[in-house]
């Protein structure tokens, strides 16, 4: 029997990939699978990588065939069926979605209501997924009777894809939060809308939660939306010590993707760990918080996958958050603001525009270094007009940022609650 064979690793050899006439070009759109070798090249030329994992075509609306995916390393072997899916966004990344549209013991069906999980930085869908089934959101969800849709951002390790841009081009990298936002977001929740019918109910965790009430601030997707679960919720970092960006002494990272493995990153976490007031040898703990509930087992299995990548300029954004007072604003470009924007200062994110009857569940840590408390409070404040039934607060004294992912009593303390919340929103 012959030995499967990485996609990646057939263009580490050299073997020729498919052409834009062969139906991987970008004008699939949202949703299009694409051909093997992505259909970004003229046929017969050949391009040499290991960071990119190029997929067979199939209709649009197909899964995919993925032998090395998170379905494969994570669900199936639980027991869970679970599909692979490529979502194109329209300004053409190819984002990896995985689907498990039913519990262990089955039953699927087209009234599961859907729901979208995502991710923070520096990870990827995988978190949804690194405890047993009995205490990850994922397979809790599905087991509850929910379809439950992963989505993985741009740049993370299943989706360092683009229908002409490479990773080791330049402008993979030119983003920050801002457009996951207007794209990743809304690409995601567009297809999974399309496939299912239905409204979803959405699931968000620390930059998950950013980006999802920036794009209900400016009303994108929204009457596709029907609940969202916010933990960790960040929108406010004046209080945070963690330092993203511009930290004295510490080398400039030229680099366009930040890669936590990479050497002039090594050497900037290096100054940062300088700081007698954070102890690097308790890696989560001095940059996430004293997290209670962590496994042992499961931490090394967290670091076994985690961190990844990032776009540089995605850290300088959440740098500016840091010493913006009660303000979310898109990337300053300072002297460049006029052109991108056609006005000196970045536009707003107005958090008092999010529709007061929009059911939100947040949910926060007293530990948590990122989703300091005081910020959340100052979020709570541009919610303070919101239907009371509407909106549901829990707040977790013991619990720190990777608490609410990978805890081994979170499905008792928050996702139980999550599933009350979005079965009485449903």
């Amino acid at each position: 029997m012959p030995t499967p064979v990485d996609p990646g690793m057939r263009e580490r050899r050299g073997e020729t990939l498919s052409s834009p006439a062969d139906g991987g070009g970008m004008e699939g759109g949202r949703g299009k699978t694409r051909q093997a070798g992505g259909g970004f090249l003229p046929a017969g030329k050949t391009r040499l990588s290991s960071q990119c994992h190029f997929l067979p075509n199939k209709a649009s609306g197909e899964p995919v065939t993925r032998m090395y995916g998170i379905c494969a390393s994570a669900v199936t072997v639980h027991g869970y069926t679970c599909q692979e899916y490529d979502v194109t966004t329209d300004d053409g990344y190819i984002l990896s979605v995985q689907r498990i549209p039913e519990g262990q013991a089955g039953g699927g069906g087209l009234n599961r209501p859907p729901v979208v999980l995502q991710h923070g930085l520096f990870v990827d869908g995988m978190t949804w997924l690194m405890n047993s089934p009995q205490q990850s959101l994922a397979m809790i969800l599905a087991d509850n009777g929910f379809d439950v849709w992963i989505s993985n951002l741009r740049g993370t390790r299943h989706s360092r894809r683009h229908v002409f841009l490479h990773p080791l081009d330049p402008q993979f990298w030119d983003w920050t939060w801002d457009k996951l936002v207007t794209h990743d977001l809304q690409s995601v929740i567009e297809y999974v809308y399309s496939q299912t019918g239905q409204k979803i109910h959405y699931v968000g965790h620390s930059m998950g939660t950013l980006i999802a009430l920036a794009s209900l601030s400016e009303g994108l997707q929204i009457e596709k939306i029907k609940s969202a679960a916010l933990l960790s919720p960040i929108a406010y970092l004046r209080h945070v010590t963690v330092p993203f960006s511009g930290v004295k002494g510490a080398p400039v990272i030229t680099s366009i993707e930040f890669n936590p493995s990479g050497v002039e990153e090594t050497n900037y976490l290096k100054i940062v760990c300088a700081n007698p007031a954070l102890n690097c040898f308790d890696f989560l703990t001095a940059f996430t918080g004293k997290n209670c509930c962590l496994d042992k087992s499961i931490i090394e299995t967290y670091l076994d996958n985690e961190p990844q990548s990032t776009s540089t300029r995605n850290l300088d954004h959440f740098g500016q958050m840091t010493t913006s007072a009660d303000v979310l604003t898109k990337y300053d470009f300072g002297g460049f603001n006029i052109f991108h924007y056609g006005q000196l200062q970045p536009p707003i994110y107005d958090l008092t525009k999010i529709p007061t009857d929009f059911p939100l569940f947040l949910s926060y840590g007293g530990q948590d270094k990122l989703s300091v408390p005081r910020d959340v409070i100052t979020l709570l404040d541009k919610l303070k007009f919101h239907d009371k039934d509407k909106l549901q607060v829990q707040y977790i004294e013991e619990y720190a940022h990777m608490d609410f992912i990978i805890g081994v009593n979170a499905k008792d303390i928050v996702y139980n609650q999550v599933i009350q919340f979005f079965r009485s929103h449903n």
